[in-house]
C-alpha cells in the first residue's frame, strides 16, 4: 500500500538554554502544495528552511505550519534607559519653573514607561545557531509524523477505493453476463424498434432505414463501455500500487468512469441494465469523494 491521503496532523516540542518552542503541523485537502506558516517575531528567518523542508515531503495538500516560543521566566534582564530618565528629568525641571511641585519619589521616576525596560540576554553567535538547528530538529520531527498520519489514512483510502472498484467491476460483470446482450435478444429488441419505425416513417427509403436500423443496433451494443470500464479500473489498480503521487490521476479516471456509467445508462433498454448502470454511477460518485483526499 503505497498511496498517502493529503491529511494528517503532528506536534513536536524542543528546548535550547532557556528558549522552549512547539511545532504544529496541519495538512488538509488541496489542488496542489498551499503552504501557510506563522512564524512568531524573529524568527522570520526560518522560513526559507521551513518551506524548503515541507517541499521535500509534501507533492499535494494545503499545509499549515505554526510555531510557538517561549523564554523561561526570570531570565529577561532589567536595564534603566538612561536617556530616557533624562528626558524625564529635563520635562521635571521645565514644569517646576511653571509651577510648584513636590519633587518626584524614585519609584515614581522608575514606574515612567520606558524609563526601566526587559531585555532578553545577548545569545552568541554559536548559541544562536544551535538553538536555530534544534527547532529545525524538531521541525522535521513535526513533519515526519504528519507524514506519517498522512500514510495511515492513505492506507485506510486504499482498502476503499480498492473494495469500490471490485464493486464497479461487478456491476460491469453483471451487464456483460446481462440475458439483454444475448444475439437472440438484441435481434428481438431490433426488430421491435425498426416496426415503431415503419409504424412513424411512413415512405422511408432505403438508405434511412439502414441508418436507422445502425442507430438502432449501435445504441443496444455496450461492449466499448464495458471494455472501457475495464481498462479504467486495470489502470486504477496500477495507480493504487505505483510508488508515485496518484491523486490526480485518480480523479482523472474517476471522471472517466462516470463518462462511461452515464453512456451505459443511456444505452440500456432492459431492467436488468439499469439497475447495473445506476449502481455503478453510485459507487463511482463514492470513488470521487475519496480520491479527492488522495496526494
Amino acid at each position: 500500500m503505497t498511496i498517502k491521503s493529503m491529511t494528517g496532523f503532528a506536534r513536536a516540542d524542543g528546548s535550547a538554554g532557556s528558549t522552549s518552542w512547539h511545532w504544529e503541523v496541519r495538512s488538509v485537502n488541496g489542488r496542489g502544495l498551499d503552504l501557510r506558516l506563522r512564524l512568531p517575531p524573529g524568527f522570520e528567518g526560518l522560513e526559507p528552511r521551513v518551506r524548503e523542508a515541507v517541499a521535500k515531503r509534501v507533492v499535494r495538500g494545503s499545509v499549515a505550519v505554526n510555531l510557538n516560543v517561549k523564554r523561561s521566566e526570570g531570565v529577561s534582564q532589567v536595564r534603566l534607559n538612561e536617556a530616557a530618565l533624562r528626558q524625564v528629568l529635563a520635562a521635571l525641571e521645565t514644569v517646576k519653573a511653571l509651577t510648584p511641585v513636590q519633587p518626584p519619589s524614585a519609584d515614581g521616576l522608575l514606574a515612567i514607561r520606558g524609563v526601566l525596560e526587559f531585555v532578553e540576554p545577548e545569545e552568541s553567535e554559536g548559541e544562536a545557531g544551535a538553538r536555530t538547528e534544534a527547532m529545525l530538529a524538531g521541525l522535521e520531527q513535526a513533519l515526519e509524523g504528519m507524514v506519517g498520519a498522512r500514510a495511515a489514512e492513505g492506507r485506510r483510502l486504499e482498502v476503499v477505493i480498492a473494495e469500490q472498484l471490485a464493486a464497479i467491476e461487478r456491476q460491469m460483470l453483471t451487464v456483460q453476463k446481462s440475458p439483454a446482450r444475448a444475439p437472440d435478444a438484441i435481434r428481438q429488441r431490433l426488430k421491435e424498434q425498426l416496426a415503431r419505425v415503419f409504424e412513424a416513417g411512413v415512405g422511408l427509403d432505403e438508405a434511412r432505414l439502414y441508418q436507422e436500423a445502425a442507430i438502432i443496433a449501435t445504441r443496444a451494443d455496450v461492449e466499448e463501455e464495458l471494455k472501457r470500464l475495464a481498462a479504467h479500473i486495470a489502470g486504477a489498480r496500477e495507480l493504487l500500487a505505483s510508488s508515485e503521487p496518484a491523486g490526480r490521476r485518480l480523479d482523472f479516471l474517476a471522471q472517466e468512469f462516470n463518462r462511461e456509467a452515464n453512456t451505459l445508462c443511456s444505452k440500456a433498454n432492459d431492467p436488468e441494465t439499469t439497475r447495473a448502470g445506476l449502481e455503478l454511477k453510485a459507487v463511482i460518485d463514492q470513488m470521487r469523494e475519496q480520491v479527492q483526499n488522495i496526494e
